[in-house]
């Protein structure tokens, strides 16, 4: 053991110093960090903008042992050191930068994707977890390339490789990847959610889970429907979940011989029914048209409620006392009727269960024109 370096006095004051700086900083940086953070939560307080909150939250899950790293290193520099030294302590520096500026970011995706949920629940919590994956995934590989960068590594062959690797998996995997990148654009447009009643070639039901390849719906006759994602966004897609209003056009018709001045009262005695309907606004009634065995009427209303029951016990009501009104009008519902006309000729041989109908004979008839006579 090389004593003379042990005892020298020198090299025990610089540890003395180095020890009693890091000690300093370490609680002064801690103080600084405690104070921001505390003023910070006060503003988020009384702030609309969730980011001042998330700020704090992410000062507040400062590492202490990046803490201390960030105090040796300016104790450090107080003391005059090598040159290899000096080239470490400015890799050191870097190192626990970067380290921290990641475990920042870390932090406020992490925050970001708890502040997407409501009522404790992710309205689509597979989308909000794949892009906070890929994000974090972002985050830490730029940090871990800065530092190998930092350290002198030369990473362009690292980079070049990652990108063909990732298109030769692209390929292999590009109906999975479809149906992934579908998932995160239902996530970010939100065309629907969880919860939510859609109507799309044929089905119809409530939409029970969006997952990373597929959506199931729950259909109206109990059976679960499993769509992929990729190909749910092909279709024309009907979300009556968010339809606040409802328009509804019904027609119906009365008879031809039907007087002009009643036909007149029709309408008007629409609007009064419509009007006295709840959650029914009355829009029009008109005489539309001569239709095929019926004067057509065409109403139309808006119900102020999307909900369907509501709209029938509204339909119901409506004709119900449309029935009541066209009969105490004394007027008639018109339905399907034909005329046919002979004029000349004879009539057609009448059978009876298929059996022709027997003529009488020539001298019965002559008999009976004796007898009249």
């Amino acid at each position: 053991m090389n004593w003379d370096v042990v005892l020298d006095e020198g090299l025990w004051i610089n540890i003395a110093v180095i020890a009693g700086i890091t000690i300093a900083s370490y609680l002064i940086l801690q103080t600084i960090l405690r104070i921001i953070t505390n003023r910070l939560r006060k503003m988020a307080k009384g702030s609309r903008s969730g980011f001042v909150g998330i700020a704090a939250e992410m000062l507040s899950r400062t590492s202490h042992i990046l803490l201390i790293a960030l105090s040796l290193l300016i104790a450090l520099k107080v003391v005059e050191l090598p040159e290899r030294w000096e080239t470490a302590m400015s890799h050191g520096w870097f190192i626990a930068l970067a380290f921290q500026i990641a475990l920042w970011m870390d932090t406020a995706v992490r925050l970001w994707m708890e502040s997407l949920t409501h009522d404790g629940k992710a309205r689509n919590p597979v989308t909000t977890t794949i892009i906070g994956i890929m994000i974090r995934i972002v985050i830490w590989t730029m940090m871990l390339l800065s530092i190998l960068a930092n350290l002198g590594v030369d990473i362009t062959a690292m980079v070049a490789s990652l990108g063909v690797g990732g298109i030769a998996i692209a390929l292999a995997v590009q109906t999975l990847l479809s149906d992934i990148f579908a998932s995160l654009s239902i996530g970010v447009d939100k065309p629907f959610e969880i919860g939510d009643f859609v109507v799309f070639s044929g089905v119809a039901g409530n939409i029970e889970h969006i997952g990373l390849k597929t959506t199931r719906i729950r259909a109206l006759s109990g059976e679960q429907i499993v769509c992929a994602n990729a190909d749910l966004l092909k279709q024309i897609l009907h979300n009556y979940k968010r339809m606040n209003t409802r328009r509804i056009v019904f027609k119906f018709g009365i008879t031809y011989n039907t007087p002009s001045e009643k036909v007149r009262e029709v309408s008007a005695m629409m609007k009064r029914i419509i009007d006295g309907v709840e959650n029914a606004n009355f829009d029009r009634a008109h005489f539309l048209a001569f239709d095929d065995s019926q004067l057509t009427f065409e109403v139309v209303y808006i119900m102020q409620v999307s909900d369907y029951n509501a709209y029938m016990d509204a339909q119901q009501e409506i004709n119900l006392q449309l029935l009541d009104g066209i009969r105490e009008m004394g007027l008639q519902f018109a339905f399907p009727t034909r005329s046919v006309e002979f004029i000349g000729g004879s009539f057609p041989e009448v059978t009876v269960a298929g059996v022709p109908k027997e003529k009488p004979a020539a001298n019965e008839e002559s008999q009976r024109s004796l007898t009249n006579g």
